[in-house]
């Protein structure tokens, strides 16, 4: 199988260092051109399932704007430029939640939507984390920080309570890790 090919690209909008949005011109693995696909442009973002030495998994309670109502959420954030995607999973872990743990695995990165762009996910498991300062969050949606044993947390993913695509399938990747 052969990739489509990107023959030219143009800003139709730039928004913020969140969002641009292009236009391209591509070419498919069978000739046929197509002059006005449209492509996403936003930061690329890392999710963490951290649990504690004691083995409670942190987690919130959050709201978010796309969202109705209350969901259970993982840590995240959208990584700085040109930031490395790990150093970025220690930094919102230890800004959202004010813990830090030794021990990560890289659970893989994921392209966001395939068609479209919308950047890439991170996810990380970071696990025997252990408190070590005061939270130090700047993000703009309430949240209450939660700390769940596994039941809790395998409860909450079969109920359908993180209500976002990337926590749920950083959530199930983790717990296969553990």
């Amino acid at each position: 199988m052969e990739s489509w090919k990107t023959l030219s690209r143009k800003t139709i909008l730039n928004h913020s260092k969140y969002l641009t949005v292009e236009e391209h011109v591509v070419e498919l693995p069978d000739g046929r051109i197509i002059p006005d696909w449209p492509w996403v442009v936003t930061p690329d973002f890392i999710n963490v399932v951290a649990v504690t030495v004691e083995g409670q998994f942190l987690f919130f309670r959050q709201t978010k704007y796309s969202l109705e109502g209350v969901s259970v959420a993982a840590v995240g954030g959208f990584l700085e430029p040109d930031e490395d995607p790990f150093e970025g999973a220690q930094r919102e872990l230890l800004e959202e939640t004010g813990y830090a743990a030794p021990d990560w695995t890289f659970l893989g990165r994921y392209s966001v939507d395939g068609n479209r762009g919308a950047g890439n996910a991170h996810f990380y498991l970071a696990q025997n984390a252990q408190r070590v300062a005061e939270i130090d969050a700047d993000d703009l949606e309430e949240q209450e920080l939660l700390l769940l044993s596994r039941a809790e947390v395998e409860a909450a993913l079969d109920a359908g309570e993180f209500k976002l695509l990337p926590w749920t399938a950083v959530v199930a990747l983790a717990l296969r890790q553990i």
